[in-house]
């Protein structure tokens, strides 16, 4: 058996992966145990943060529990047979607000972002050991499949180019994108997002495709250039010369495909945010060999 795990600032043995995962004002831990053909047996995701719904509810605070800073990391899809997310309220002074998909966005990224890290020290493949571990999910699995299909995962890219993957629920849809990147002049640059997209029963796909677009925009500002800083108990960044929104030119091409289904329709507003950082992050990963652990991405 073999562990892969996160912690902060510990000398690893020779049998320990060790690393620190980073949302806004929250630590994830994660732990995964993997057996000797690299089979997940077992996850476990600590997550210690403030509580966005403990500003608004005496019941949330008192109990300490946030059912919104746990989604998509309490109904992960993969089949592991040992599965185990806590959740710690640690509530800062800076209040923290809702950000499009909620949890899901953040949580999205931290989980798919250690998967990826699993995989490598699994010695397999980042897509198809989700894909070996989704048979239960198939609409996880199918936009998985669909994405991977659409990008040409597998085949190969230009010199200096890598692709990454990821795939979410939220909001009763489900979203898996595949983003290619690069590194010019030290920084990363995006050069194709594909996106797949089960929302159940559609009316306007045109909307959803454009519903599908501006969530991965939104995820990419956030991913290469959001940051937020606080000093003395002031916010830094005052206006957008010091906080940069992602430029015409920095937009990378975005295909979007919709899969045909007959399930209730589920929410388009939301889903199509929280797979694209990890996609990134992943596709830097690939790239580099340095896994990312916080946004924005800093080389």
């Amino acid at each position: 058996m073999q562990w892969v795990r996160d912690c902060a600032n510990v000398s690893s043995r020779e049998d320990d992966i060790r690393h620190d995962y980073y949302r806004p004002a929250t630590l994830n831990r994660f732990a995964a145990a993997l057996d000797a053909d690299g089979n997940p047996l077992a996850w476990r995701h600590r997550i210690a943060g403030p509580s966005i719904r403990a500003r608004f509810s005496s019941e949330v605070r008192e109990s300490g529990m946030d059912g919104s800073s746990v989604e998509g990391a309490k109904n992960l899809p993969y089949a592991i047979d040992a599965l185990e997310v806590t959740y710690a309220m640690v509530n800062t002074p800076v209040p923290v607000g809702y950000w499009r998909s909620v949890g899901s966005s953040q949580n999205a990224f931290v989980t798919e972002a250690f998967f990826d890290e699993m995989a490598q020290a699994a010695g397999r493949d980042p897509f198809e050991l989700r894909r070996a571990l989704l048979a239960d999910h198939p609409r996880h699995l199918g936009v998985l499949e669909l994405a991977a299909e659409k990008a040409g995962w597998g085949e190969p890219l230009p010199e200096g180019r890598a692709r990454g993957i990821a795939v979410a629920e939220a909001f009763g849809s489900y979203c898996a994108q595949v983003a290619e990147v690069e590194i010019e002049d030290g920084a990363v640059k995006v050069k194709r997002v594909v996106c797949a997209i089960d929302c159940g029963q559609i009316v306007n796909p045109s909307i959803i495709e454009a519903q599908m677009e501006g969530g991965i925009v939104y995820g990419l500002n956030a991913t290469l250039n959001g940051e937020i800083s606080i000093q003395d108990g002031r916010v830094q960044q005052g206006n957008f010369d010091d906080y940069p929104l992602l430029g015409i030119a920095e937009m990378p091409a975005v295909e979007v495909h919709i899969v045909d289904s007959d399930a209730s329709p589920g929410g388009v507003g939301e889903p199509g945010t929280p797979p694209i950082a990890p996609a990134v992050a992943n596709a830097v990963f690939a790239l580099t060999g340095k896994p990312v652990r916080r946004l924005p991405i800093r080389l």
